[in-house]
């Protein structure tokens, strides 16, 4: 399976940006999908998820203003983000996972995204 992520860019503060991630390969349903930052010197985090039951996730910072939406016939996870701010520039990685069921019992498969850089500036 890979993900390949398109989007990003340099915006101004107050402008948007669409980050597009989709998955391709031995694909089955994914479980979560989602976008994840990490900016110079921080750790990453995560910035936006949605589950196979169309259950959603913000990091605080970004609600109101980012939006997450996924495409489950394509394989495809949207975060759209309007007002950006100069304390969003980070690179952003798209991240999915599968769950599998073994005889040992349940684990997940996670997959990352190459990262694609986001700038707002000020």
């Amino acid at each position: 399976v890979q993900l390949q992520a398109s989007g990003g860019g340099l915006a101004q503060t107050g402008g948007s940006l669409t980050l597009s991630c989709s998955g391709s390969g031995n694909v089955f349903a994914f479980n979560e999908m989602g976008w994840y930052r990490q900016a110079p010197g921080k750790e990453r985090e995560l910035v936006a998820r949605v589950d196979s039951s169309a259950n959603i996730n913000y990091i605080d910072s970004v609600k109101g203003r980012f939006t997450v939406s996924r495409d489950n016939p394509k394989n495809t996870v949207i975060l759209q983000m309007n007002s950006l701010k100069p304390e969003d520039t980070a690179v952003y990685y798209c991240h999915a996972d599968q769950i599998l069921t073994t005889i040992a019992g349940k684990m997940t498969l996670d997959y990352w995204g190459q990262g694609t850089q986001v700038t707002v500036s000020s």
